[in-house]
């Protein structure tokens, strides 16, 4: 049986900066630049000075990952710009081999989230038939969606929290 290793300084930056993003967005409702600047500005900072196993090349591209993995759903109107931001600043810590998995694991974390969220708000047959006439459309029904009105917006950084993690542990 093959064990999959994991850098202890990647998980604690990406534990860390995940429970303060996590805890920022749901208060908030957003993910402020500075953070998502700071936790990219970190992760090439770790890679420059060869604390990871991520060099900076590595970072750099895990930051380019993320962000090209997570630019599609913003642009049809299903992730904020600021998760968008975040994914990718950890992307910078993780490397590219992991913000793929991270990537997985944060879409399986945020369905589940968004179930429960749109079950406890007696929503989940109104946000399963919206999802996928966003999806049908592209994200030509996404202003239709985000209504303020609609109560079906959750704050999605805790799903990118738990998928980093994830990744970052080598699941």
């Amino acid at each position: 049986m093959l064990l999959r290793t994991f850098d202890p300084v990647v998980v604690c930056v990406v534990a860390g900066c995940g429970i303060a993003s996590a805890a920022i967005d749901l208060r908030e409702r957003r993910v402020p630049n500075p953070l998502t600047l700071g936790i990219a500005g970190l992760g090439l900072l770790l890679a420059a000075l060869h604390t990871t196993g991520v060099g900076v090349t590595g970072a750099l591209a895990g930051m380019g990952l993320g962000f090209a993995l997570m630019l599609p759903g913003h642009l049809i109107g299903a992730t904020g710009a600021g998760d968008v931001k975040l994914f990718a600043a950890l992307g910078a810590v993780l490397g590219p081999g992991r913000t793929g998995a991270a990537f997985l694991y944060t879409a399986i974390a945020g369905g589940l989230l968004a179930v429960v969220i749109a079950s406890r708000r007696h929503r989940l047959r109104t946000t399963v038939e919206r999802t996928a006439m966003l999806v049908r459309s592209g994200g030509g029904t996404a202003a239709a969606i985000e209504r303020p009105t609609e109560n079906n917006r959750f704050a999605y950084a805790p799903a990118i929290a738990i998928g980093a993690l994830a990744a970052a542990l080598g699941f």
